[in-house]
């Protein structure tokens, strides 16, 4: 029996259910018989690579332009999404969020992977765009973020008007396409199984369980979910 799980994560920091997704697999990992076993690695994924943020806009109706509806409409869909993330532990307020491309947000996650304080990170980013308003996208921003997760400010600002870790992150998402990823979060256990999206916690865990029996393995990854709800792709979340 190998001593160690490894649990990827393809996840996009502008995606709500990847934040609820980080709680409850966090949550099946606490009740998971051996926790202090599992490997975390977050992978990049960009729900919309060439996004352009156009000042003052918000996500209601950035939404209702994007999917040809009306502001009732997408503000109904945000309340929802806030209600299940609140039934989680996280308080979203998307009437604070700040539109932004998530490129250097995800190149500033592969400098914290140097030093294992990619979750740290992670989760600073998440709080930042969907709880506190920041621009992720911003480097001041970026730069105070960075440094409470543990990076030193020097390594963070030479990555400011450089393209340092953008392949790291291009290799990701080309390891999601070859996987035929198509929406986040995206999880992989040891290799072998996947679960899409935003799942219970009873998924995770039942997951968790079931690689860690099977031990060392080699074989073709298996979806352990039926569908991909609670999940972002590039036409949205659902």
């Amino acid at each position: 029996m190998k001593n160690q799980l490894k649990i990827q994560i393809w996840s996009d920091v502008m995606c709500p259910f990847c934040y609820i997704g980080k709680r409850k697999i966090e949550e099946a990992i606490t009740q998971f018989e051996n926790k202090n076993s599992i490997e975390i690695e977050w992978k990049s994924f960009e729900l919309d690579p060439s996004f352009a943020a156009t000042p003052n806009e918000s996500i209601a109706d950035h939404l209702a332009d994007k999917y040809g509806r009306d502001k009732d409409w997408a503000q109904s869909m945000l309340e929802n999404t806030t209600q299940t993330a609140k039934s989680n532990g996280l308080d979203f307020h998307f009437e604070k969020a700040i539109l932004a491309n998530s490129l250097n947000a995800h190149r500033l996650l592969h400098l914290a992977k140097r030093y294992n304080h990619s979750n740290e990170l992670e989760e600073l980013l998440f709080k930042a765009y969907f709880t506190e308003g920041k621009n992720v996208d911003d480097w001041n921003t970026l730069q105070e973020i960075g440094q409470k997760a543990g990076l030193h400010i020097e390594e963070i600002k030479q990555l400011i008007d450089t393209d340092a870790y953008t392949k790291e992150v291009r290799q990701d998402q080309q390891e999601a396409q070859d996987l035929g990823v198509t929406g986040v979060p995206f999880f992989v256990f040891d290799n072998k199984y996947a679960v899409s999206g935003a799942q219970p916690t009873d998924v995770f865990l039942k997951t968790l369980e079931k690689t860690w029996k099977e031990g060392n393995f080699n074989t073709p990854i298996q979806i352990q979910n039926p569908d991909e709800t609670n999940s972002c792709t590039i036409d949205g979340c659902e």
